[in-house]
C-alpha cells in the first residue's frame, strides 16, 4: 500500500483587496490539486492574528501578507508575528504594490523572509507563486542577504 498521505501545504494570505484575494486563489488553484494545497485567505490584520492564534500550532507554511490594511496594517502583524514564540518562525513573504525602497528595507529589518510586489498579470503572478512556493522549507524560514530579498519574476 501506498503513503497516500503527503503532507498538505497551509497557506495564508492577508490582504484587503478583493479583487487581488480571487487572483491569487485561482492562480495557488492551478498550482497545486485541492488536495495539495490550502488557502486561509484574511482581509485584515486584526482577523489574520486571530487566526493565528486559534489555529497554531501547526503553523502556516507561510504567510502572504499585504501592507496597507485596514484595522491592522502589515508592518504591525510582522512585528506582532516576529515577537510571539509561538509564531516566530513562520516564514511572512510581504505582497505589496509598494516597490519604495524604504518600505522594503524596513520589512527587511522587521524580520519579513521575502518581498514580492504584486506582479501585473495574473500569468506573471502564478509564475511567481510557483517560484515561491517551490522553495524549500529551510530556505523558506530563513532570511535572504538583502540583494535576494526581493522576489522578481519575469
Amino acid at each position: 500500500m501506498k503513503n497516500e498521505k503527503k503532507q498538505m501545504k497551509q497557506i495564508f494570505l492577508t490582504d484587503d483587496d478583493a479583487d487581488d484575494c480571487l487572483m491569487f486563489s485561482e492562480a495557488l488553484q492551478e498550482i497545486y490539486n485541492e488536495d495539495e494545497a490550502s488557502l486561509t485567505i484574511t482581509n485584515d490584520g486584526v482577523k489574520l492574528m486571530e487566526v493565528l492564534h486559534e489555529t497554531v500550532p501547526p503553523p502556516p507554511e507561510v504567510i502572504f501578507l499585504d501592507l496597507n490594511m485596514p484595522r491592522k496594517n502589515g508592518f504591525e502583524c510582522l512585528q506582532e508575528i516576529r515577537n510571539n514564540p509561538k509564531l516566530k518562525d513562520i516564514p511572512v513573504v510581504i505582497f505589496s504594490t509598494s516597490s519604495n525602497n524604504d518600505i522594503v528595507n524596513l520589512t527587511y529589518q522587521q524580520g519579513a523572509n521575502f518581498y514580492i510586489c504584486k506582479p501585473q498579470s495574473y500569468p506573471l503572478l502564478k509564475k511567481t507563486l510557483a517560484f515561491v512556493l517551490s522553495f524549500d522549507p529551510k530556505k523558506m524560514g530563513r532570511q535572504p542577504l538583502r540583494e535576494k530579498f526581493v522576489i522578481n519574476v519575469a
